[in-house]
């Protein structure tokens, strides 16, 4: 069996990189050269860093479908010593973090033995929402949104996608983009009929398409079809994984925090009024009105 390339120190001699940033960085560009596995473990960890800076080896093994032996040598084949000096990295994301919801949860959850179940569950999702605002946030690229703005600017329709869970957004920037004279084409797929409404796009046309994990294929399916039709693709998605940043001009990444496995929208529905907003405003100011 063939040994996993140990990816090389920085030229400086510094080792790797001890800022997440500079690691997700890294791990995104040499993912392909990591055997099928290790590329396993990569796409976990980036999707789930909080997951990868709190759990056990044991417990992230068992999440990423690997053997806790892997993380070890994904971590070797990274240039750390071991996976206890590349998790640091991921706590280090963490402490690098203006507010630290994950300490109020759990002060939530130690203060709340009196409160009532559903209030209870009201603050969980309410503080979970605060995390997801405050990644979005933290992660925010502005060039990445100018880019996203570029794509749309021009674009004759822009058809918008966005199925089961991302509906309520796609539909949304349906109905604010209308609403500031944007012309814009829901693919909704009442009928089933997602395709027909597709073949309409032309070269001269744009789509913004959204999904998350696990992604939904007809999405992905719509997406793919439109972008061989000529259309420039902006994806709303949260991972360099996703199918859709593969078939995307720009894509920007979002990811919701959850409470007890269940994901707001709040972030998204934000991500999504400011890119609409922004998206007017760019055509005012384009038009001299």
């Amino acid at each position: 069996m063939a040994r996993e390339k140990v990816i090389e120190e920085d030229d400086d001699g510094s080792g790797p990189p001890r800022d997440y940033g500079a690691l997700r960085a890294m791990v995104i560009e040499r993912c392909e050269d990591l055997p099928r596995r290790l590329t396993q473990v990569a796409r976990y960890a980036l999707d789930n860093p909080d997951d990868v800076a709190f759990g056990t080896a044991a417990s992230i093994a068992a999440k990423a479908e690997v053997q806790p032996s892997t993380l070890v040598r994904f971590s070797q084949a990274l240039g750390y010593q071991g996976f206890s000096d590349l998790q640091d990295v991921f706590r280090s994301r963490l402490r690098d973090q203006v507010i630290g919801y994950d300490e109020r949860m759990a002060q939530l959850r130690q203060h709340g033995g009196n409160a009532s179940r559903v209030s209870m569950i009201l603050e969980g999702f309410a503080e979970a929402s605060l995390r997801s605002l405050s990644m979005l946030r933290s992660r925010h690229d502005e060039t990445v949104m100018e880019g996203a703005l570029d794509v749309l600017e021009n674009a004759e329709t822009i058809y918008l996608i966005g199925l089961r869970r991302s509906f309520p957004v796609a539909s949304y920037m349906a109905y604010a983009l209308g609403k500031l004279g944007i012309k814009t084409v829901l693919i909704d797929a009442v009928g089933g009929l997602a395709a027909e409404q597709a073949r309409f796009v032309t070269a001269n046309d744009a789509a913004l398409a959204i999904s998350f994990t696990s992604y939904a294929s007809e999405t992905v399916a719509l997406t793919r079809q439109v972008r061989e039709r000529g259309a420039r693709v902006v994806a709303i998605t949260d991972s360099p994984f996703s199918p859709l940043a593969g078939l995307s001009e720009v894509w920007l990444e979002l990811a919701e925090a959850d409470f007890e496995g269940f994901r707001t929208l709040n972030a998204t529905m934000t991500l999504a009024m400011a890119l609409s907003v922004a998206l007017a405003d760019r055509r005012k100011a384009g038009s001299g009105k």
